[in-house]
């Protein structure tokens, strides 16, 4: 047997096309493979390398299939895999469109998805145009909108230029979208870079000795500009940094999530399902081995460590990561990373099966945040990242083996989404329920809308801004450290939203 072979079914759904389709592929030679009896067999490699050379055609434009619509309806902004969407659909509220650009998400939303309608580029279409692809007349109401425009502007680990950045710009463009449809419920999803993003980003090369901040270069200017929009729009705003790992997810992931009401209430944050002790009366965390045992998980779907991280991954046991490695080898396993700041704590990581997964990122591979299998010496496979981020296993993701690790990383984890899905079921039921007094939902403090925006009006006030010690104030004023200064006066309004809980 080939060693990663596949079926012509299973290249047809890795390919986003017919398993005839595929079979006519590999007999005129356009995807390598052979004929065993009656069956064809091609590998993953060759499926990559069919992909890569743009053999396979995305799905265009299509509006959804005519049927009945159900009670409560859904459009899908920056689908991706469609993990949020999936965790709506388990509380109840249908998907009838996604809106998404990248071609092998759109292959995995049409072989999961072929009946709903799938737009685009979200620049060329309005509010007309995106009802009527739906199948919406014009007296059907938009239920719920979702998106999670895209965060790389946002990201703490990014070079966060905000809305200078076309991604950031996605974001407005998406609250434009909102306030043309109207739906009833809006949610917008993204990283927790988003609570500290500044509206505009001067470089640092364009600042002058005496450079100050304007409000919208302050620490929390863009979500600011986000809810300003929204409320002058009539909706009322909520807000918060979510552990999915509170809402049954075998995974610690944080992500921002608001909430929007058309009718101009705030609706309460979202109620927990898991805490990490038990307290509250809930079960404890799900951890890794919640996620992996049971079923068919495959295991042959990864990528490979090289073999010099192999050489460490051998000596490392179940949770460990490099510190448990032995302390002359520190400077070998790590390099010249070894000086860098912070934990370090995704170099040579190997998972623990009590615990949460840690964060699933779009390849289990990159050195400062590997993700080891707790006891093989491989990342995680594919079929593992799924199960973690709670796809169905019968969910079909397309493309090449990198597309798949990265549209499981990218997206919302389902039991998230689930989340979301019956906090606007209760609140349209009339039932809304609060999450309880005092219940940690990050590791972060003052990250909801009613703290946060306390803490961030205070911040963008300037003559609060600038009140420095005399002592500070001296020093700044030396001719050297003008980057100094300008560092300083940033780190001051970051820090207001990075303090971790204790």
């Amino acid at each position: 047997m080939i060693p990663d072979a596949l079926t012509a079914k299973e290249a047809a759904e890795r390919i986003g096309i017919s398993e005839q389709r595929v079979r006519t592929l590999l007999r005129n030679g356009a995807i390598n493979g052979r004929q065993v009896g009656k069956q064809w067999l091609t590998t993953e490699s060759a499926v990559s390398a069919y992909l890569q050379d743009g053999g396979a055609k995305p799905p265009e434009d299509r509006k959804r299939k005519l049927g009945p619509l159900p009670r409560l309806k859904a459009l899908s902004f920056f689908s991706g895999a469609m993990g949020l969407d999936l965790g709506l659909e388990k509380a109840g509220i249908h998907v009838l469109l996604a809106c998404e650009v990248d071609k092998t998400c759109r292959r995995t939303i049409t072989a999961n998805r072929p009946d709903i309608a799938l737009l685009g580029d979200v620049w060329k279409y309005d509010a007309q145009q995106i009802r009527e692809a739906a199948g919406l007349g014009p007296g059907d109401d938009v239920d719920v909108m979702v998106g999670g425009p895209p965060c790389q502007a946002f990201s703490t680990a990014g070079a966060r230029r905000g809305f200078h950045d076309e991604r950031g710009n996605a974001l407005l463009r998406y609250i434009d979208l909102i306030l043309e449809v109207r739906p009833r419920f809006a949610v917008i999803e993204n990283v927790r870079g988003l609570l500290s993003a500044p509206m505009v980003h001067t470089p640092h090369s364009e600042r002058g000795s005496d450079w100050r901040p304007d409000p919208e270069e302050c620490a929390g200017g863009a979500l600011m500009h986000v809810v300003s929009m929204l409320r002058s729009g009539g909706y009322g705003v909520s807000f918060n940094l979510y552990n999915a790992a509170n809402f049954g997810v075998p995974q610690s992931r944080e992500r921002v999530i608001i909430l929007c009401s058309r009718d101009g209430e705030r609706l309460p944050h979202l109620v927990p399902t898991h805490s990490e002790s038990g307290a509250f009366g809930l079960p404890k965390w799900r951890t890794l081995r919640d996620a992996l045992e049971g079923g068919n998980v495959t295991a042959s779907d990864h990528e490979e460590f090289p073999e010099e991280r192999l050489r460490f991954y051998r000596m490392l046991g179940p949770g460990q990561y490099w510190k448990h490695l032995p302390k002359h080898l520190h400077r070998e396993a790590l390099g010249g990373s070894l000086d860098s700041g912070g934990g370090k704590t995704g170099f040579l990581r190997r998972l623990a099966w009590d615990k949460p997964s840690c964060t699933l990122v779009t390849s289990p591979t990159m050195p400062a945040t590997d993700i080891c299998h707790p006891t093989e010496d491989r990342p995680l496979s594919v079929q593992e990242y799924a199960r973690i981020q709670q796809f169905p296993d019968d969910w079909v993701f397309c493309g090449s083996l990198s597309d798949r690790y990265k549209q499981i990383g990218n997206a919302v984890p389902v039991g998230l989404g689930e989340a979301v899905g019956r906090a606007i079921l209760d609140h349209i039921d009339g039932r809304s329920k609060a999450p309880p007094i005092g219940f940690r939902f990050s590791r972060y403090k003052d990250t909801d809308d009613v703290s946060w925006e306390m803490r961030t009006r205070t911040a963008m006030d300037l003559d609060n801004i600038s009140e420095v010690s005399v002592e500070q104030s001296a020093m700044l004023t030396q001719p050297k450290p003008a980057r100094r200064k300008k560092k300083k006066l940033e780190d001051q309004q970051l820090a207001l939203f990075s303090t971790e809980m204790v």
